[in-house]
């Protein structure tokens, strides 16, 4: 599952490349034909992501929401211009994303979690970017044909946007989006960071649900998924079965701190990169495969990394669960 750091980089994306343009909006799957006909031909205004789920305002009040969900991408194609941040990012790693290693040339992801083109749920990207990232294929037909199940196209003159595969698309009227976005948890890019911090601690610290399923909870924290859940967790030496009020408060905030940290490294990088202290070599296979960048997410069966204690998967609320019981006893 896209987790908030690819909302906000999809965000960053829109804002570059579709905000303040006339949008050209069509369904070539159909279901959401009704919807892309009302905002085809207006204008982009702006565009605001919280959490997991991202809203784009169409001239001069209709609102489009798209929560990715579980399998949830949009390609983009055409001239996509980078954020400036995330251009930097994968220009010059290391200087904000891992202390200790400052690496002078981008390294990508063998799965594509870093991609430019295509940002969300794990896949290959269909369409290539022509000029952003060199040695990849010129694209020569414009607009550029569709390809598979397309829920919504956005094409400006120069860009082209494809949504596939979201758990939900629709159009809302703005008290519909402050509804929406008044019903989740804080989002460090999003809220005052100390207020944010206030409200996490608050919340969690009166609920009897166990940590481990709080930290998915939307309404209490936005944008954390499986991956950040676990790694938030281990790195915290933290027992996930513990429930949130018995959680000393210490801990709870030194949470809520490092999922600021680690939010802001996965949008910059493109990566869920969670482990610190790398020397240079083992920070370049942590970049490039998934499986080396993480404490204990998929790593069950395997002895942990800091004890050597063989890591643990269980199923919480219907997702795998990581955790190292003896780090985190």
């Amino acid at each position: 599952m896209p987790e908030g750091h690819s909302v906000h980089r999809i965000a960053r994306q829109f804002d570059r490349n579709i905000v303040g343009r006339a949008v050209a909006a069509s369904s070539p799957q159909g279901r959401f034909a009704e919807g892309a006909a009302v905002i085809d031909g207006r204008g982009a205004l702006e565009v605001r992501a919280v959490g997991k789920q991202m809203f784009v305002r169409f001239d001069p009040d209709v609102w489009l929401r798209v929560h990715l969900g579980m399998y949830g991408a949009w390609d983009f194609s055409g001239e996509v211009a980078v954020d400036a941040t995330i251009a930097a990012a994968n220009g010059r790693m290391g200087q904000t994303n891992q202390r200790g290693t400052v690496l002078d040339e981008p390294i990508l992801d063998a799965a594509g979690e870093n991609s430019l083109t295509s940002i969300g749920a794990p896949r290959r990207a269909r369409v290539r970017m022509s000029e952003q990232t060199t040695g990849l294929e010129e694209q020569t037909e414009w607009p550029p044909p569709v390809v598979g199940a397309v829920r919504l196209r956005l094409l400006t003159e120069a860009t082209c946007a494809d949504l596939r595969g979201p758990t939900a698309c629709q159009l809302q009227s703005p008290d519909e989006v402050a509804a929406t976005i008044a019903k989740l948890g804080p989002d460090p890019l999003v809220d005052d960071i100390a207020e944010g911090e206030e409200r996490f601690v608050a919340t969690v610290r009166r609920k009897p649900t166990a940590i481990g399923l709080l930290l998915m909870d939307q309404a209490v924290v936005s944008g954390i998924g499986n991956v950040y859940r676990a790694e938030l967790l281990f790195r915290a030496r933290q027992n996930p079965h513990t429930p949130g009020r018995d959680v000393p408060e210490e801990t709870v905030r030194d949470i809520w701190r490092d999922w600021v940290r680690l939010l802001a490294i996965g949008v910059q990088t493109g990566q869920m990169m969670t482990m610190d202290d790398l020397d240079p070599e083992a920070y370049r296979r942590a970049m490039a495969h998934r499986d080396d960048r993480h404490w204990v997410y998929h790593r069950a069966g395997l002895p942990c990394r800091v004890c050597g204690t063989t890591v643990l998967v269980e199923e919480a609320a219907g997702r795998k669960l990581y955790w190292c019981p003896n780090c985190q006893a």
